[in-house]
């Protein structure tokens, strides 16, 4: 996380402060960039968030998986077999509307 003070200066206690208060109203974000203002006695605080990468959740064969990698070979015989489904009526969108 990337920290800058700009028109005065913070303390490093109050530059704590400001992030575990951010922290603690935000706590499943991560912060990329924390930018503090001062102008006198007020702190103005802008920040930006990272990615935070996230994994897939599938429904596969009734159970909810992110990736069939722990399935024995009977499940993973059972995802190779399985029926996908789709509905193809034959028209055009224009018919639909």
């Amino acid at each position: 996380m990337t920290v800058t003070v700009t028109g005065g200066s913070l303390s490093k206690n109050e530059i704590n402060a400001y992030v575990a208060q951010l922290k603690q109203q935000n706590p499943d974000k991560i912060f990329k960039t924390i930018d503090f203002t001062v102008d006198g006695e007020y702190v103005d605080m802008s920040y930006t968030y990272d990615n935070v990468p996230f994994e897939r959740i599938r429904r596969i064969t009734g159970y909810l998986v992110g990736t069939v990698d722990r399935f024995n070979d009977a499940k993973r015989a059972e995802v190779r077999d399985r029926v996908k489904h789709s509905i193809d009526c034959g028209c055009s969108l224009e018919e639909i509307a």
